[in-house]
């Protein structure tokens, strides 16, 4: 069950109450006895732990920012990407001619 911390507006008086998630929050002071009650929210720390969580999911593997221009691919890559055409066994590397 989670703690609430609760704050009276007349008086300033300011406590914790630990209560399920389906009761409804307290209205009235237990100091002043009067209807000023509000609920005190504060910020939550979260940590990270592990490999790292947006190194992994949003950034480059050189941990760098990507840049917004495309990138163009190496000549090395290029050359990988075409394919090789080679004279098939027993052919014959001389112009072929259409039969009439």
């Amino acid at each position: 069950m989670p703690v609430y911390v609760y704050h009276c507006d007349s008086c300033g008086f300011q406590f914790e109450q630990q209560q399920k998630f389906s009761d409804n929050p307290l209205k009235k002071c237990p100091e002043c006895r009067k209807n000023s009650l509000h609920k005190v929210y504060t910020p939550v720390g979260i940590i990270y732990k592990g490999s790292g969580f947006y190194s992994t999911d949003h950034r480059s593997s050189s941990g760098s920012v990507s840049s917004s221009k495309p990138k163009t691919k190496s000549k090395q890559e290029e050359n990988k990407s075409k394919p090789v055409k080679t004279p098939a066994s027993g052919a014959k590397s001389s112009p072929s001619t259409k039969p009439d």
